[in-house]
């Protein structure tokens, strides 16, 4: 995709409220009825692990329609270090421009200004049909466990992408999800609350209640 029209640049405070309804968008009704990642993406920009260099939104004619953000995370190793990694996300496109090429094109620029800054893996929770296609692979392939996860669960939502290649080598343990994404379902409610109405709806495939 060669679009003239289309610049990719790092969020400012003036988008702040333009890209949380951007991502409310997105996931409306999708996880759950409603959603939560319009108020994860407000509390993880005071978050000390947020990746401000890698905070990054789309245009398309001068439009908002995607944005994407990286938060610092680490792996306990079973050899007792402490390996830093990134998670991603929630990377959102809008609805209208979905399944366009738009959401891949951001994640590769991401992931690439992520390995210039040095970082050597990302790893985080997603779709491996679409994240495949720019290098993700299961984490288990790497060695690399999802916390509270019992062994011989569903882990084929969790996924690994190494940015220099062979940092984690020799390298097995359990993920941490940064606490920053756990928000209290009630305070996300007060907040969606200072956006424009909008119907919650239980569908199928939905993940939670």
């Amino acid at each position: 995709m060669n679009r003239t029209d289309l610049i990719i640049r790092p969020e400012t405070e003036a988008d702040f409220r333009a890209v949380e309804n951007l991502v409310r968008e997105a996931f409306w009704n999708v996880y759950r009825p409603g959603c939560l990642e319009h108020y994860v993406i407000h509390v993880l920009r005071d978050d000390p692990a947020f990746v401000k260099e890698l905070d990054f939104v789309m245009e398309l004619d001068g439009e908002l329609i995607g944005q994407n953000m990286f938060m610092r995370t680490h792996i306990d190793a079973d050899d007792g270090r402490c390996v830093e990694v990134l998670t991603m996300g929630p990377i959102g496109i809008a609805p209208e421009r979905k399944r366009q090429g738009y959401g891949k094109k951001l994640l590769d620029y991401s992931l690439e200004r992520a390995k210039a800054l040095g970082f050597g893996a990302v790893l985080f929770e997603g779709n491996i049909g679409f994240y495949g296609k720019s290098g993700f692979d299961y984490a288990r392939n790497f060695g690399i466990r999802y916390h509270d996860l019992e062994e011989g669960e569903d882990d084929s939502f969790f996924l690994c992408k190494e940015l220099i290649p062979g940092y984690l080598k020799d390298v097995t343990g359990v993920y941490q999800t940064p606490q920053g994404y756990y928000v209290d379902p009630a305070d996300a409610e007060a907040f969606d609350a200072g956006f424009p109405p909008k119907e919650k709806l239980k569908l199928p495939g939905q993940l939670f209640e």
